[in-house]
C-alpha cells in the first residue's frame, strides 16, 4: 500500500488561493494516475482534478480556469493550485493514487479547505 500525504490546506478566504501538496511513498509514481477529490458535509466525494502518467489532465468543469494539477515525479508529489476560491469550495480535499493495472486506488488522509470571510 502505498502512503500518500497531503499539505497546504487551510482557511482562506473567497478569492484566494492555496496550493495543496500530495506527497506519494514508493517507486511506481510516474506510472500511475494521481488526482485530486472533495468532500463537503454531507455530500458525495467527487472529483476536482487528475493527471495521468502521461500529463493528460480531467477536471471538474467547476474549476476550470481556476484549479490547475501538476506533478513532480522526480518528487513523487502532485499539485493542485487553487485560485479564486469560492465558499462552496469549502471541503476535505484527498489525494488519489490511481494504478492503472489494478483496480485498487490508494487515498490520503485528507486536508481540510475552508472558504470564508
Amino acid at each position: 500500500q502505498v502512503q500518500l500525504v497531503e499539505s497546504g490546506g487551510g482557511l482562506v478566504q473567497p478569492g484566494g488561493s492555496l496550493r495543496l501538496s500530495c506527497v506519494a511513498s514508493g517507486s511506481m509514481f510516474s506510472f500511475v494516475t494521481m488526482g485530486w477529490y472533495r468532500q463537503a458535509p454531507g455530500k458525495q466525494r467527487e472529483l476536482v482534478e487528475r493527471i495521468t502518467s502521461g500529463g493528460t489532465r480531467n477536471y471538474a468543469d467547476s474549476v476550470k480556469g481556476r484549479f490547475t494539477i501538476s506533478r513532480d515525479n522526480a518528487k513523487n508529489t502532485v499539485y493542485l493550485q487553487m485560485d479564486n476560491l469560492k465558499p462552496e469550495e469549502t471541503a476535505v480535499y484527498y489525494c488519489n493514487y490511481k494504478r492503472t493495472w489494478s483496480p485498487n486506488d490508494d487515498w490520503g488522509q485528507g486536508t481540510q479547505v475552508t472558504v470564508s470571510s
